[in-house]
């Protein structure tokens, strides 16, 4: 049975800023992009295929990014709690602009030029 990440991608035009990782070292996640510094972060889950595709697509890149596992309660919560129509994993959000899943990240960073 899925659960509600599994099915129905919703993308939103808002931003929202994102709670930082309170485990994380400053500045984790951060690339640079076309002369400019990017912050990307993903939220993903365990056995997610567009997750390992698209955290793959950003490490051919030379990207760097923050993941976040929505099996860990904290992440799970600040995602549902700012965008609960969020339905698919991953979700990615580059410098807190939500961009969607794989299809948004690879739109975007065509958009980005990289």
């Amino acid at each position: 049975m899925p659960t509600p990440m599994d099915t129905d991608p919703i993308t939103t035009p808002h931003s929202v800023p994102l709670p930082m990782c309170p485990m994380c070292p400053s500045g984790m996640g951060n690339i640079e992009g076309k002369g400019r510094v990017v912050n990307i972060v993903i939220y993903t889950k365990s056995q997610c295929p567009n997750c390992v595709t698209a955290k793959a697509l950003l490490k051919s890149k030379g990207l760097e990014y923050e993941d976040r596992d929505i099996e860990v309660p904290l992440w799970f919560e600040s995602l549902n709690m700012l965008y609960p129509e969020a339905r698919q994993m991953p979700q990615i959000f580059i410098d807190n602009q939500r961009v969607g899943g794989l299809a948004g990240l690879q739109a975007a960073l065509k958009q980005m030029g990289l």
